[in-house]
């Protein structure tokens, strides 16, 4: 099988973390975009070298997901660690194992801690808990690969409690900019629905809390959904099962095919099979379908289960993400959820690295509620009032820092400089990334002319040195010619080029240090 040049991309980098010392590394990777192609190319990879390795999850069709996936790109076919089948003895040399079987005393004690080279991690946002952490603990040399479709670095900071690397992140945006996945859409409806009396377990909103505050709207929201949904093939996730099947009994009075499955449904295959063939409008679920199943024709989502977790509301929306004949986008209904909780996942939280540019494409969703607004343009919109405002904000922080008596550049007018967003918003997720800066790290830095002080972890560090090193290769103005010469009111230097940089320097210099006669700094592009 052929694949993608992205795909190509991530199993170099994650061959990289391994050679490089990172045993357990991440690869991030949309709903859709293939990670169990991925992970089944470098399985063929692990299996040449005669490495033996196990796949991990933890519901059935995930491993049948994976079993057939691995089958159909490589050739190579499994044994199965689930209930009373055992892959010992078994002359494969790839597992799929359940987390749930493995995790049992008697059955872990039967493998040598060793017996594993590679263990590939499905849905790798389970990790931490307790059965991941017991079996992975068991083989503490094999090298890992964790898989999530995790949108942005906010869980990593939990998962980076075990992983030490993020190999690879293909992001939302730039897959559907590539045409892998279809355009998103979202549509903010304005029906406040109250959250406030709802609790939080295990880190999420309880269920049976929010099955309370939602009753009272449902019939309400299925009006909305006369408006926006006919005529497309829809999927409806909701906080439990008894409030998933009076939701579809609503629809189905207001006149849409509607249709239910849960994990308890005897009929649960012949009915999304139904669904899938265009028998049902709308399926309804109480979060069955968020992994493990794919339906390309999906091009309506309604999320109806609040969720504080990212990983969980991409789970959700990726299930319309595919791309498939006549489909043009995927509609997102997005409903006002009255909360004074920050954290509870709207679309912006897709695509949005900065929790500043997220709340602004936020309110501007809000601002045109009704209509559908394409979420990569309102993420390019709110990101470019964010960073308006935040120029203006940081207007007198760089002009006293320009002001400085120091030889060095503070690292924060370099950043802004050169409009590199990913270092100004920085946060370190992994245990390294937080630890403070090495010696090594804060000499290359003043070697570059950055000051040091103001880096506070090896990860912010890494990046800068990174960043450096490729402006350094590209030919671009150093630390302390942007310095210099933002000192003297010209703006951006960031963007000039080294050789146009030092030939403004030259020409102040032989002014005795005065700008040139016809040059107006703030006008000047030296780009």
């Amino acid at each position: 099988m052929e694949i993608r040049p992205y795909q190509r991309e991530a199993l170099t980098a994650i061959k990289s973390d391994w050679a490089s010392g990172y045993k357990k590394t991440l690869l991030v990777l949309p709903t859709g975009t293939g990670k169990t192609i991925v992970f089944s190319k470098l399985i063929e990879e692990e299996v040449t070298d005669g490495h033996r390795c196990l796949i991990l999850a933890h519901r059935g069709e995930l491993l049948d997901q994976a079993a057939d996936k691995l089958y159909m790109t490589t050739g190579l076919r499994c044994a199965l660690e689930k209930a009373e089948e055992s892959s010992l003895n078994s002359w494969y040399r790839v597992t799929v194992g359940s987390v749930q079987s493995l995790m049992r005393e008697k059955r872990l004690q039967q493998f040598a801690p060793g017996y594993f080279d590679t263990i590939v991690v499905d849905e790798a946002h389970h990790t931490l808990s307790e059965s991941y952490q017991r079996v992975l603990g068991h083989f503490p040399d094999a090298q890992v690969l964790g898989v999530t479709a995790t949108p942005d670095r906010g869980d990593m900071r939990n998962l980076g409690q075990y992983f030490e690397h993020l190999a690879y992140e293909y992001s939302l945006p730039r897959a559907i900019r590539d045409g892998y996945l279809c355009p998103i859409k979202a549509v903010t409806i304005p029906l406040k629905l109250d959250l406030s009396g709802v609790g939080v377990q295990s880190g999420d909103f309880k269920s049976s809390d929010l099955d309370s505050a939602l009753d009272p709207y449902l019939w309400q929201i299925a009006e909305e959904m006369m408006t926006y949904c006919k005529g497309r093939k829809t999927v409806v996730f909701l906080p439990l099962i008894k409030t998933s099947q009076k939701f579809r009994d609503i629809l189905n009075e207001k006149g849409l095919r509607a249709a239910e499955v849960n994990g308890d449904s005897v009929d649960r295959k012949e009915t999304i099979s139904r669904f899938e063939a265009g028998e049902y409008d709308v399926l309804c679920n109480s979060m069955l379908l968020t992994e493990g199943w794919d339906c390309p024709a999906v091009d309506c989502v309604v999320v109806l289960r609040p969720t504080k977790i990212r990983s969980l509301y991409s789970q959700m929306v990726g299930r319309g993400t595919r791309l498939c004949p006549g489909k043009d986008h995927l509609l997102l209904l997005d409903f006002l959820w009255h909360t004074e909780r920050h954290e509870l996942c709207r679309p912006a939280c897709l695509i949005c690295e900065s929790d500043e540019v997220a709340r602004r494409m936020t309110e501007r969703l809000g601002e045109e509620a009704g209509t559908a607004v394409d979420i990569t343009e309102a993420e390019e919109a709110a990101e470019s009032d964010v960073v308006a405002q935040r120029e203006e904000a940081l207007a007198k922080q760089l002009a006293e820092m320009r002001g400085r008596k120091r030889k060095l550049v503070d690292p924060l007018q370099f950043e802004m400089s050169i409009q590199a967003e990913d270092l100004a918003g920085y946060v370190p997720a992994f245990g390294w990334e937080c630890a403070p800066p090495s010696d090594a790290q804060l000499k290359a830095l003043e070697k570059f002319g950055i000051f040091p002080d103001d880096v506070g972890s090896a990860g912010k560090a890494n990046l800068l040195l990174d960043r450096l090193q490729k402006r350094r290769e590209e030919g671009l103005a150093t630390p302390k010619q942007i310095r210099f010469l933002e000192g003297k009111g010209f703006l951006h230097v960031g963007q000039w080029q080294f050789e146009t940089a030092s030939h403004m320097i030259d020409r102040i210099a032989a002014c005795n240090w005065h700008i040139p006669a016809g040059v107006i700094p703030r006008e000047y592009v030296g780009a």
